[in-house]
């Protein structure tokens, strides 16, 4: 698992069947039905592997699930 940019953990989001982003008070948040997932917002840095983990774990995604998703 590597870093990733905020454009490519979007795209592979929605390649999952999340929807957004969508603008929340401190945060955006993408949207799977009934669920949230805060994602950060854009710094310019790319997303650390602890923080890119910590993302997953909430969606409920396995890194091998994300892993088959690049390109």
């Amino acid at each position: 698992m590597n870093p990733v940019s905020r454009t490519e953990l979007i795209k592979r989001l929605r390649k999952l069947g999340y929807e957004g982003p969508f603008h929340g008070s401190k945060h955006n948040f993408m949207r799977r039905g009934r669920h949230k997932l805060r994602i950060p917002n854009p710094h310019g840095d790319d997303i650390s592997v602890s923080l890119l983990i910590r993302i997953l774990r909430e969606a409920g995604i396995s890194k091998e699930e994300w892993d088959s998703l690049s390109e």
